[in-house]
């Protein structure tokens, strides 16, 4: 509480006036960008299935097909259409890999080009761009790799794409915290966010990239990292993955995802 200013239960404490005030803890805001008029927004609550790309491509021509988003769609080893369905008892899509080790199942905007604005608008390093997401753990979060946020291609394998910003937990790597993944022009960090990965646990994560660049890593309105200044004019893609790293069938749930930027740069 400031020194001197009106509490919420009663009048101010001397000196009324004659500031600087000085605070006696530490305010930091976490909250959201907040979207005005200058700034272009997508928002996925997942009323369609992602499904494999060339279900997406029958969407207008086969029954089988009529359900499947017009935004995402899925890929990864072993992926099927069965593999991500909507949840029942937890709102949103439920992603479940196959059965075997190493399998997977990625969430990624729909790639034929014109299809969906989440492609064809250029996410770059130099737009201010903001990535949102809100995931759900399952009950049993063994032999499991999850990854989310923003990269060049969809895999989980940290030293791949040069330029990076995303959250990756993995029990191969004896994690027990969520990871900040960020690389820079081929630099890669692995930093430890504090945040314990548990089972059955609503998961908010957020990505801002300032006028900088630097990336904020945000967990449950907390920041939790930031970089230096990213790459300019990078032009990086949402992807949400889970693979398992055993036999054991591994399952997440993705309730929404939100992604925007500055109208011009």
């Amino acid at each position: 509480m400031a020194k001197g200013m009106r509490t919420p239960k009663g009048p101010a404490s001397p000196p009324y006036t004659n500031g600087p005030y000085e605070m006696s803890e530490a305010v930091v805001y976490n909250k959201p960008v907040i979207e005005g008029s200058d700034r272009y927004v997508l928002i996925s609550n997942f009323e369609r299935r992602p499904q494999l790309s060339g279900t997406c491509d029958q969407v207008y021509t086969t029954e089988a097909a009529r359900n499947a988003s017009l935004d995402f769609e899925i890929s990864g080893t072993s992926a099927a259409d069965a593999d991500v369905v909507h949840g029942t008892t937890v709102a949103g899509i439920q992603m479940e890999t196959a059965g075997a080790d190493d399998d997977q199942v990625i969430v990624l905007p729909h790639l034929d080009s014109g299809q969906t604005a989440w492609t064809s608008t250029l996410w770059g390093t130099e737009n201010q761009v903001t990535w949102e997401a809100v995931i759900k753990t399952n009950s049993a979060i063994a032999t499991t790799l999850i990854w989310a946020g923003l990269k060049l291609t969809n895999t989980p394998v940290i030293a791949t794409d040069d330029d990076q910003v995303y959250f990756r937990y993995s029990t191969d790597d004896t994690n027990t915290n969520w990871r900040i993944i960020s690389s820079i022009a081929g630099t890669a960090t692995n930093a430890d966010s504090g945040i314990v990965v548990a089972a059955s646990t609503i998961y908010y994560f957020r990505i801002e990239i300032d006028k900088d660049r630097q990336a904020h890593f945000f967990i449950d309105n907390r920041e939790v990292y930031r970089t230096e200044a990213l790459t300019n004019d990078v032009d990086l893609i949402p992807y949400v993955g889970v693979m398992a790293l055993d036999t054991a069938a591994i399952t997440i749930w993705l309730a929404k995802q939100k992604i925007s930027r500055y109208i011009y740069e």
